[in-house]
C-alpha cells in the first residue's frame, strides 16, 4: 500500500498530473484508495471528489443495453434503424470537391453490435482529420454540445469495416431509450446506479459541486492551468459516450459487478452470460487500429503495444495478450479524455481506478504515471 501511494505522490511532486485519485478492489472489495495533490484551490483529492468521467460513460452505456438483451428487447445483431429509423439518414464522408465533401449512402447495415464495439463507421474528429475538416466547414454542432442535431453526423466508414472511436456509444443510448421507454438517465438510476449502491454517479453535477474536480491544461512551463470543460447543464439528449459525472469509489463498485459475473451485494444486474458478452471480443474479425490524434491540444496519439491488436467487447477494449510486468490477456478497460482511466482484470481478479482532470489525454506525465501505478499494482499481488 506504501509503495501504491507513493507512486502518487511523487507523480504530484513531479507535475506529471495536477492531482490523483486511484483505488483497486478485487470483487470482494476494495484493497486499496489513495490521492495525491488537490483537486480543486485549497481542497485535498479524496475518495469523495467527483469527476468528470466523459468516455467512462460508455461502458455504462452498454452495460444499459445489455440489459435490454438480458430481457429479450434488443440483440447484438438487431439493426439500429429498426429502433432509430432516423440512422437511414446518416451518409459515409468518403473525400472532398474542393470544400465540398463528398457523402454517400453506405453500403452496409449497422447493429447493435457495430455500435457496441464502435464498428459502426461514426468517430470523433479528434482522430479523425476529415471529420474535423467537416466540423469545422459546416459548423455542426459536436455531440458533446447535448444538441439531438449534432447526432447527425457523417459516418467516416461503413458499417462493420473498421474500428473507429467515436460517439457509437451516444446513439446506443437512444436506442435504450426507444426500446425501453424511459429516458437514459432515470434508466440507468433505476437500473444500475441505485442497485448497485452508487449515489455519486449522476448526468447533472447537482450536490457535487462542492466535490467537484478543477480540469487543468498542461501549460509550456511543464504546469498546469486551470480550464472551464464539462458536459452541459440540462441538454437535448444524454450522451452515454460523455455525460456522466462519478467518485471513484462509484465506478469501482460497477467495475467489481463486472468481476463478480453481473451481480455484487446481492444485486443482478445483469446475467453471466451478458458479462460473458462484455468480456469477450465482437468484433467478428476485425482489431483496434493505432488513434492518430487530429488535434493535439486535447489528445496524444494512441499507438498499439507490439503483439496482438487489441480488440473490442460488447462494452471494453480488451487485451489480447499479456503485459510484462502488466494486466494479463483478457484484462477489459478504457478512460475518459480528462485522464480518468480503468481497467479489469479477470485472470488476477482485480479492477483499478486512476483518476485526475487534465488534457491532453494521455500527455507523457499520465502515461508515466498510469505505467509505474500499473506495475505496483502487479508488484504487490
Amino acid at each position: 500500500m506504501s509503495a501504491l501511494q507513493g507512486v502518487l505522490d511523487t507523480a504530484v511532486a513531479k507535475a506529471q498530473v495536477p492531482f490523483v485519485v486511484a483505488m483497486t478492489a478485487t470483487a470482494q472489495g476494495a484493497t486499496f484508495s489513495g490521492a495525491a495533490g488537490e483537486a480543486a484551490p485549497g481542497r485535498a483529492a479524496n475518495e469523495r471528489t467527483a469527476f468528470r468521467i466523459y468516455s467512462m460513460t460508455k461502458a455504462i452505456g452498454s452495460a444499459a443495453a445489455m440489459i435490454l438483451v438480458d430481457r429479450g428487447l434488443l440483440t447484438l445483431d438487431t439493426p439500429v434503424s429498426e429502433a432509430l429509423p432516423q440512422w437511414n439518414a446518416l451518409r459515409v464522408i468518403e473525400g472532398w470537391d474542393g470544400d465540398t465533401p463528398r457523402l454517400r449512402a453506405p453500403r452496409t447495415q449497422a447493429t447493435v453490435r457495430h455500435l457496441m464495439t464502435h464498428t459502426s463507421g461514426l468517430e470523433y474528429e479528434i482522430w479523425n482529420a476529415d471529420l474535423l475538416r467537416w466540423y469545422r466547414a459546416t459548423g455542426h454542432p459536436l455531440v458533446t454540445s447535448g444538441k439531438r442535431a449534432a447526432l447527425a453526423m457523417p459516418l467516416a466508414s461503413d458499417p462493420g469495416t473498421r474500428w473507429g472511436y467515436g460517439p457509437s456509444t451516444d446513439w446506443l443510448g437512444q436506442v435504450v431509450e426507444a426500446v425501453d421507454g424511459r429516458r437514459i438517465d432515470a434508466f440507468c438510476r433505476d437500473e444500475l446506479f441505485a442497485p448497485l449502491g452508487m449515489p455519486d454517479t449522476a448526468f447533472e453535477p447537482d450536490g457535487l459541486e462542492d466535490r467537484l474536480a478543477t480540469v487543468s491544461r498542461r501549460t509550456g512551463d511543464g504546469g498546469f492551468a486551470a480550464m472551464p470543460m464539462g458536459p452541459p447543464r440540462a441538454p437535448e439528449f444524454y450522451g452515454m459516450g460523455h455525460a456522466l459525472y462519478s467518485t471513484a469509489p462509484d465506478y469501482l463498485r460497477f467495475l467489481r459487478m463486472v468481476l463478480n459475473g453481473g451481480a455484487l451485494d446481492g444485486q443482478r444486474v445483469l446475467s453471466p452470460e451478458a458479462v460473458r458478452t462484455m468480456s469477450t471480443d465482437q468484433m467478428r474479425g476485425l482489431t483496434l487500429i493505432p488513434m492518430v490524434s487530429a488535434d493535439p491540444r486535447v489528445s496524444a496519439d494512441l499507438p498499439l503495444a507490439p503483439g496482438p491488436a487489441p480488440t473490442h467487447t460488447a462494452a471494453f477494449v480488451r487485451t489480447e495478450t499479456d503485459v510484462a510486468g502488466k494486466r494479463h490477456a483478457g484484462s477489459l478497460g478504457w478512460a475518459g479524455i480528462c485522464n480518468t482511466h480503468y481497467w479489469i482484470d479477470p485472470k488476477a481478479g482485480i479492477a483499478a481506478v486512476l483518476m485526475t482532470q487534465s488534457l491532453p489525454f494521455l500527455e507523457p506525465g499520465m502515461v508515466r504515471l498510469y505505467g509505474a501505478f500499473e506495475r505496483a499494482v502487479y508488484a504487490g499481488l
